[in-house]
């Protein structure tokens, strides 16, 4: 009875995914819609671009959608957004519920800028009411890239495949050095304790170096995760507080 429940319901939200994107997954199309759905991705590039343009220097908390207010990680979340906002970053997440809304409600109690890049999902995904602004994207890869090009450093929450997505995305660019070495932060060390456990295997079994553990810090403290992406975003970058760039009318622009 499990299975075909399971089966139903899995069949059902497949079905609200639109038709074009289960099409182009089935493979290669003709160079027609293949260049069609390229200029799609591109539009959504410059909806992102101009969206955030000026958001100014970024924190982006990961973490999961599913838990609820009165959580201890919900707490978390809040509080660490908090403090990271009174570092003067703007803090940016996927803009959903569950942790996303306590980093966005976090920053808000603060009185920093708080800031969303919301995926539209069939279920589970919307706009949180703590958000000052906000952009709706529809593909997952255009989202991650927003969600790394306006950062300065990575927090990653208790969370599901999603949040290891957005996490392992983020530390191989910096691992690769595609990007600079922004500081990344695992907090709640016991939800993640086998992850870092596998991290100690992959050292083991060669798959790593030992140094790449200096590229993220595991802590349960929220001044230590401060001062850490201080130390290694504000005084490593020289970030400093800049005159705001003034929006262009010519590319339809608004803050």
């Amino acid at each position: 009875m499990v299975r075909p429940l399971a089966r139903l319901l899995n069949n059902y939200w497949v079905s609200l995914i639109p038709q074009e994107e289960k099409q182009f997954l089935d493979g290669p199309r003709s160079r027609v819609r293949e260049f069609a759905f390229l200029l799609k991705v591109v539009l959504e590039f410059i909806k992102g671009f101009r969206a955030l343009h000026f958001i100014g220097p970024c924190v982006t908390i990961f973490g999961s959608a599913r838990f609820k207010e009165d959580h201890p990680y919900y707490h978390i979340t809040q509080s660490l957004a908090a403090s990271i906002s009174k570092l003067g970053f703007t803090i940016l997440t996927g803009g959903g519920p569950g942790l996303m809304e306590a980093a966005n409600r976090g920053a808000k109690e603060a009185k920093g800028y708080s800031v969303g890049c919301n995926i539209i999902l069939p279920f589970e995904q919307h706009p949180n009411k703590y958000l000052d602004k906000w952009v709706n994207i529809k593909y997952f890869f255009v989202r991650k890239v927003l969600l790394s090009k306006y950062s300065y450093a990575f927090v990653v929450m208790p969370g599901g495949v999603g949040t290891l997505d957005e996490f392992f995305e983020a530390l191989t660019l910096i691992q690769t050095k595609m990007t600079a070495g922004f500081p990344v932060v695992i907090m709640c060390k016991a939800f993640h304790l086998k992850l870092i456990e596998h991290f100690e295997l992959m050292i083991k079994e060669g798959t790593i170096s030992k140094d790449d553990l200096n590229l993220f810090l595991f802590t349960d403290d929220i001044p230590e995760a401060v001062e850490y992406i201080k130390i290694n975003a504000i005084d490593k970058f020289k970030l400093r507080k800049k005159a705001p760039t003034k929006p262009s009318f010519i590319f339809g622009e608004r803050k």
